[in-house]
């Protein structure tokens, strides 16, 4: 009998197969995007995807933010909690979690092993299908009491959306990947409404009118009850510092009410309930209020959930790269801002967290991205630009970037280029005052390798 196979030898060969996430596909499209080998080989496996009960998550951003959050309570409440993400950050490992621990390697190498064979028997098997097979049937064989699977790309047809979920989520939308999913907030979230299923209750964070018009016509065509948030559920921020923030949250059920006794002359002693996230920016509690409702939706399809717990998952809530301070004097910050509407997020958070400070930006990006876009939101924040690379096939040369950045050049602004990113980080700290803030972005590689490379720094220490 041959040996199994090693980790890397397990990595190598999901690597083998076509990626269409890292290359430009045509279109997103049935001829290239075909969940039927999704099914053909599910079906070979033994359906492992319905064993246990799954929120199903969708958007252009906050999705994986959403899904941590929501994850990490439903793990607070007692519940044994898959999740299923991508990218990773630094290790393929990161993808499949079960109540917040990695896959061992070991395990990736034991279920690959078991899927060759079955690859082989589907024509035109892709990467993305068979790292999420391996994903569902890791979860079954794990016995999990339910799962958290966030959506790798668009949503009509991705690799997870072969699931009936108990209920499902669609994340702020915006314009990302408009060669695959449409160049319209309306083509985007057509896509996107594809995870909605009949009869299975969807929430969705506020949207843009011409958004939100496609998903309330989606949810109406499958009977799925929908929760807007902004709408149902309501939302405040109170207070922030540099290790979490706080935001109050209620229903309009509730609103409705008291503005109902109010009105009669009832004196009303009510409060909203305070929450705690440690994920920063303002951006992150509109976030959370969508994993409360979320929950919320779990919760009225039967599976229990206190508000303790809830309340426990959201302040322990664990979502790197994003927004995340690695280190003080200077300040380095890595954030996966990818695309202008996350770019312009990311522009106010460093004013809400870093008022006046110099900022000293190392960027790189993807040729799929809007370079431009995020440029103009983040280089009037910036007094020195490290123009850098990360190791990914779609990564933009400096020099091109460095092209793209002089047009947006002021007095003031210098701009070099720097590459790989540990070397760019290097340059960042030789330039940067003890109060001066290093914000590492453009891309969510760019903030991986700045972690990795802050990290081994930190271990040699």
């Amino acid at each position: 009998m041959p040996a199994m196979l090693t980790y890397q030898e397990a990595l190598d060969f999901l690597y083998s197969f076509v990626d269409y996430g890292a290359t430009r596909a045509a279109r997103y499209s049935a001829q290239v995007f075909d969940l039927s080998r999704m099914t053909a080989l599910l079906a070979l496996m033994g359906e492992p995807q319905t064993t246990y009960p799954c929120l199903h998550l969708a958007g252009t951003k906050g999705k994986g933010s959403v899904a941590a959050m929501c994850a990490s309570a439903l793990t607070a409440a007692g519940y044994r909690t898959g999740f299923y993400t991508s990218p990773h950050l630094q290790d393929f490992c990161e993808r499949i979690q079960i109540n917040g621990a990695l896959i061992p390697p070991q395990a990736v190498a034991a279920r690959v092993d078991g899927l060759r064979p079955l690859a082989a028997r589907v024509p035109g098997i892709t990467h993305w299908e068979l790292v999420t097979a391996l994903a569902f049937e890791y979860l079954a064989r794990e016995n999990v009491d339910v799962a958290v699977i966030e959506v790798g790309l668009g949503g009509r047809l991705d690799s997870t959306n072969v699931i009936t979920p108990l209920a499902s989520v669609i994340t702020s939308l915006s314009y990302d990947h408009t060669y695959l999913l449409g160049n319209t907030l309306a083509e985007i979230a057509g896509e996107k409404a594809g995870i909605i299923k009949p009869g299975a209750p969807v929430v969705t964070a506020p949207q843009k009118d011409e958004a939100l018009e496609v998903l309330v016509r989606v949810a109406q065509e499958r009977g799925a009850p929908l929760t807007l948030v902004g709408r149902d559920w309501l939302y405040r921020p109170v207070v922030h510092s540099l290790e979490s923030q706080t935001f109050e949250l209620w229903s309009a059920d509730e609103e409705r009410q008291l503005n109902a006794l109010r009105a009669s002359g009832h004196t009303v002693d009510w409060k909203p309930t305070r929450l705690e996230i440690p994920l920063l920016g303002a951006h992150q509690v509109e976030n959370a209020a969508v994993a409360v409702a979320a929950l919320n939706a779990l919760r009225q399809r039967g599976l229990p959930l206190s508000p303790d717990a809830i309340r426990e998952g959201l302040r322990t809530a664990h979502w790197p790269g994003r927004f995340e301070i690695l280190r003080r004097a200077p300040f380095v910050v890595a954030d996966g801002a990818h695309n202008r509407d996350s770019a312009q997020k990311l522009a106010v958070a460093l004013d809400d967290y870093f008022p006046g400070r110099r900022v000293v930006m190392i960027f790189g990006a993807s040729s799929d991205k809007d370079i431009d876009g995020m440029f103009a939101e983040l280089l009037p924040r910036a007094a020195q630009v490290i123009i850098t690379q990360a190791v990914q096939p779609r990564a933009v040369d400096p020099e091109e970037l460095l092209n793209h950045a002089a047009s947006y050049r002021r007095e003031g602004l210098t701009l070099e280029a720097v590459a790989p990113v540990s070397q760019a980080l290097e340059r960042a700290i030789q330039l940067s005052a003890p109060d001066d803030v290093i914000l590492a972005c453009g891309s969510l590689f760019v903030a991986a390798e700045v972690r990795a490379a802050h990290e081994r720094v930190t271990s040699r220490q």
